[in-house]
């Protein structure tokens, strides 16, 4: 039971002579070496999740609170890393069905959105008297976050009837010692689990943050945690030219300096859609940055893609294959669906249907692969293979392990910071200064004085 990598079509060179070999490997040795050390000596907080129990069960115990109440509706209220990584578990693990509202346990609803247009017709359609809602965020500064807080709290009051009706029906997932919303906890009372310090919101997954939500849906979060644990564990153990998540990151790396700076995550199986959702997030905002280690100015990263198989065969793959040769593919591979459909003979002697007799779509989903990841190797575009043998919990957990540690050693490789986020702050500050927050009535000054130095060219159609 583990994951599967293949590196061996990175190795294939663009039209123009880009891309990289396998002598490149032992040739950045030493800069690899010293990447893999520096994660070693940071130990960050998110590499040891998997370890212990004492979230895992805080979160088991309160979702029994939480199903006691007879609530068939269970809202996710976050953003970004708050609510990416629980919607990729609950699409790649629950029942398909489990948003209809039809199954043994509440439905989950990710709202990872200020849209009030979605957001009103949603809350028009649920029942507050069985609905339950989870606020995540761990600065307690998140300007969608405490929005849609402040929205869902209201109707929860309107509807139940009383604030303190309300505060029952509130999980706050937040830092255990500080911010906004671990200010409210303590003054109002509101039930809390704590997202662990020094546990970044794109790597917070394995914690409260992901877990309350999985245990609400029934999935199996014991196997999520031993199948991570089982992925960092050799991923320990292997020597440096053996370790899997160091030679995806350096060749991805590599592939970056040589003109690839678009990397596209193509899962092939419609319910890992959301884990590239994921992983669009945690590659992106780990490693563009403007600054490096040094505090140099260097405008690095590679640009994340979310592709789905064989879906995006008919969006994007003519891009790929005739396109500018600007981008390295991993393809996302289940070794074995949960089911097998056989297709049926054919009821009419036709070439459309001649071939597809006695197969199944579980031979066809492969075929699909393979003819994309064929065409793109003809066409001199770099791809690799990330297979996984089912989708369980166990190798959804070694997923999210694999690509964290990944992530974080391509950071380090390029020499910035994959821990921080300041293009994202700056975007935080901008909004809550154009909201009127106080102590940022500077920056709202400086915004609307940069709307006026913009030349004009406004039309309509």
């Amino acid at each position: 039971m583990a994951l599967h990598l293949d590196l061996s079509g990175l190795f294939t060179v663009a039209p123009d002579g880009r891309g990289i070999t396998p002598e490149d490997l032992p040739a950045n040795a030493p800069r690899a070496a010293a990447a893999r050390g520096l994660l070693e000596e940071q130990e960050p907080a998110w590499r040891r999740l998997h370890a212990g129990s004492e979230h895992r069960e805080a979160c088991a115990r309160r979702a029994a609170e939480i199903l006691e109440q007879g609530v068939d509706t269970f809202l996710v209220l976050g953003i970004g890393g708050s609510a990416l990584g629980a919607r990729a578990m609950l699409a790649a693990l629950a029942p398909v069905y489990q948003d209809w509202g039809a199954g043994e346990r509440p439905r989950v609803l990710v709202l990872d959105s200020v849209d009030p247009d979605w957001l009103g017709e949603v809350l028009e359609r649920l029942d507050p008297a069985r609905t339950h809602a989870n606020v995540i965020s761990k600065s307690g500064g998140t300007i969608e976050t405490s929005a849609q807080f402040l929205l869902v709290h209201d109707w929860l009051c309107r509807g139940l009837g009383s604030a303190e009706a309300a505060r029952q029906r509130f999980t706050v997932t937040t830092d255990p010692e500080s911010g906004a919303f671990r200010a409210l906890c303590e003054a109002q009372g509101f039930a809390s689990l704590p997202v662990p310090p020094g546990v970044g919101g794109r790597f917070s997954v394995l914690s409260p943050v992901g877990l309350l939500a999985a245990e609400v849906a029934g999935l199996d979060t014991t196997s999520l945690l031993e199948g991570a644990a089982r992925t960092d564990s050799r991923l320990r153990e292997a020597a440096p030219e053996e370790d899997a998540a160091l030679l995806y990151a350096l060749t991805h790396v590599l592939l970056l300096e040589r003109g690839f700076p678009v990397h596209v995550h193509f899962a092939y199986g419609h319910r890992m859609r959301f884990l590239a959702d994921w992983y669009q997030q945690l590659w992106a905002e780990s490693l563009g940055k403007r600054l490096d280690r040094e505090g140099r100015v260097v405008h690095t990263g590679p640009t994340p893609v979310r592709a789905v198989g064989p879906t995006d065969q008919h969006s994007q793959v003519q891009l790929y294959v005739e396109g500018p040769a600007d981008k390295v593919f991993t393809f996302l591979k289940l070794g074995r669906f949960g089911r097998s459909l056989e297709l049926p003979e054919p009821f009419a002697d036709s070439p459309a249907f001649r071939h597809l007799g006695g197969r199944s779509l579980n031979e066809l989903m492969e075929a699909e692969r393979q003819g994309t990841e064929y065409a793109l190797l003809e066409a001199g575009r770099p791809s690799c293979v990330l297979e996984m043998c089912r989708l369980d919990a166990f190798h959804v957990g070694q997923y999210f392990q694999f690509l964290e540690v990944a992530t974080a050693l391509a950071g380090h490789l390029m020499g910035i910071d994959p821990f921080d986020q300041p293009g994202v702050e700056a975007g935080k500050k901008a909004a809550l200064a154009l909201m009127g927050c106080s102590g940022f009535e500077e920056l709202a000054e400086r915004i609307r004085e940069r709307r006026g130095e913009r030349p004009s060219l406004v039309l309509s159609c």
